[in-house]
């Protein structure tokens, strides 16, 4: 990945993640670790750690030197206010991935989501020259699904007890977005 950053908005910018930003990704998690917890998996206290986090990194790096994942953080100034991931890459016939994001409690409603899944289809279609992402929203996460849909995703079903999501298998509307 290149040291390139991307402007959203309001400041805002995205950019590759990098094995460096392990604390500043612990003090992400820590501040959002209620906000968050809804929507993602359960976090053992060893989570909000610089040493895990630093775990975290290391392994997503490895997956995008084998070009299956490609990870970035949202940063307002040097602090981290998001994630955004593509993962799951498939090349071949298929070329897809799936696309994944998080934005902080205090940067909600700003638009910042919206203008990162925008620069994730770009970077998609341009950078990675995929046809397809897809993207997976709790059923009652109607706020992740306005950003979706504005992005021009559309609803391809619904996948019963898709994600282990708040220590329960919970049901999730997917979506897609065909790039050309």
């Amino acid at each position: 990945m290149t040291g390139k950053t991307y402007p959203l908005t309001g400041g805002v910018h995205l950019r590759a993640l990098r094995a460096s930003d392990a604390e500043p990704m612990k003090d992400a998690y820590l501040l959002n670790r209620d906000h968050l917890a809804p929507w993602e998996p359960e976090r053992a206290d060893e989570f909000f750690t610089v040493e895990r986090q630093s775990q975290v990194i290391e392994s997503k790096l490895a997956q995008h030197a084998e070009g299956s994942e490609v990870p970035f953080v949202l940063l307002d100034g040097d602090r981290v206010v998001g994630a955004l991931t593509l993962t799951g890459i498939v090349r071949g016939p298929f070329l897809s991935a799936h696309v994944g994001y998080w934005v902080d409690k205090e940067c909600s409603g700003r638009g910042i989501g919206s203008a990162a899944i925008a620069a994730a289809i770009e970077f998609s279609r341009q950078e990675l020259g995929l046809h397809r992402l897809q993207a997976a929203t709790l059923t009652h996460n109607a706020a992740s699904q306005k950003v979706l849909k504005r992005a021009g995703f559309e609803e391809i079903g619904l996948a019963p007890r898709y994600l282990k999501i708040a220590g329960s298998w919970q049901d999730h509307m997917l979506y897609q977005r065909i790039l050309y």
